[in-house]
């Protein structure tokens, strides 16, 4: 068999390359059958009909370089055994989120809701892909179904400009297999690596004037739904109990971004699921921020964030401790120049 970290790199080049080929394909597919979507609401913050399926290329390109590693590969037994379960629950996403965006109108969240949480019950039940540390077996399941929804729903909320939601699952991919690397549990190291070559050759597309495409929820969903899967897989808590605060590090900006739209919205008397300007970004652009501002501002936060949930898999407790504080002051004082924004 080939060296692994050779492997790892053969995929990650494989993923890209599909992707890459497949993304324009999709998006040719898109404006023939007039999948696109029509900035007709005040939420919408394009000015022209774009094409979906980005997230079909995305899906495909994952899919198809994971087949591809088991095809031409040798592994011992149940190695990769839990990526069946991570391919049936990302399947369920795709089909629910492409539904939502070929539908018009949408579907309602309710729909969606049902689905996402059968999918985390068909994880966490048939493959035991949950939260190992808390020793309540009910209580370790149902907050990991609750995580899994709450992660996939999170990408898809913050997936309100080009290259954002895609540009953060990508470093949150790498993050995951930078610390689940030593622990040869290859289906965690497989899913990330895979999963950000197969967004890297779709975000081109994605910030492209003349050939855009959008992800949609066929998309969002997808790597939502992955990504919380892949942080419930490997071991945070070696040096000091603190670092299992590393996933929800590695995911701030999602997590962030979903409280702080849940909280204005509920505040406005509507429901966290009905669409309103009071993500972030809309925020940061009302400030000024051009969106590649944005983007970069967004992307350094990620790196920052991952740097310091890798540093809380191997500080001591006490160390951990200061640098979560500084961390969580920082975010408040952040909080409360963006709420003071007033947007539509």
């Amino acid at each position: 068999m080939l060296n692994e970290n050779l492997l790892y790199l053969y995929s990650f080049c494989t993923a890209i390359l599909i992707s890459v080929i497949l993304t324009p394909i999709c998006r040719l597919l898109a404006i023939k059958l007039n999948v696109l979507d029509i900035p007709n609401t005040s939420v919408k913050t394009h000015k022209i009909n774009t094409p979906y399926l980005g997230g079909i290329a995305i899906a495909s390109a994952w899919t198809l370089s994971l087949i591809l590693i088991r095809v031409f590969t040798s592994f011992p037994t149940l190695t990769l055994r839990n990526l069946r379960g991570i391919l049936i629950g990302a399947f369920m996403m795709l089909v629910i989120g492409f539904i939502d965006d070929i539908k018009k109108g949408g579907l309602g969240f309710k729909s969606k809701l049902i689905v996402q949480f059968l999918s985390a019950a068909i994880i966490v039940f048939l493959f035991n892909i949950k939260m190992n540390f808390i020793p309540v077996y009910w209580l370790s399941c149902l907050m990991s179904i609750v995580w899994i929804v709450g992660i996939t729903n999170a990408f898809n909320i913050i997936d309100i400009m080009d290259g954002l939601s895609s540009g953060i699952a990508v470093i949150a991919s790498f993050t995951f297999l930078l610390i689940s690397l030593s622990s040869q549990l290859r289906y965690i190291n497989f899913c990330s690596i895979v999963l950000a070559g197969a967004l890297l050759g779709f975000i081109p597309y994605n910030l492209s004037k003349s050939k855009k495409i959008f992800m949609g929820d066929t998309g969002s969903l997808f790597i939502g739904f992955i990504i919380a899967c892949v942080s419930l897989g490997t071991s945070y808590s070696s040096v000091s109990d603190i670092g299992l605060f590393a996933p929800i590090f590695i995911l701030a900006i999602p997590i962030y971004e979903t409280v702080l739209v849940s909280v204005c919205r509920i505040k406005k008397g509507i429901l966290p699921f009905v669409g309103s300007k009071d993500h972030y970004a809309l925020r940061l652009s009302k400030m000024g921020f051009s969106k590649k501002q944005i983007l970069v501002i967004t992307y350094t936060a990620c790196l920052v964030f991952a740097v310091c949930a890798y540093l809380f898999t191997v500080l001591s407790m006490f160390s951990a401790l200061l640098l979560f504080s500084m961390v969580g002051i920082l975010m408040w004082i952040v909080s409360i120049i963006l709420t003071a924004v007033k947007v539509d």
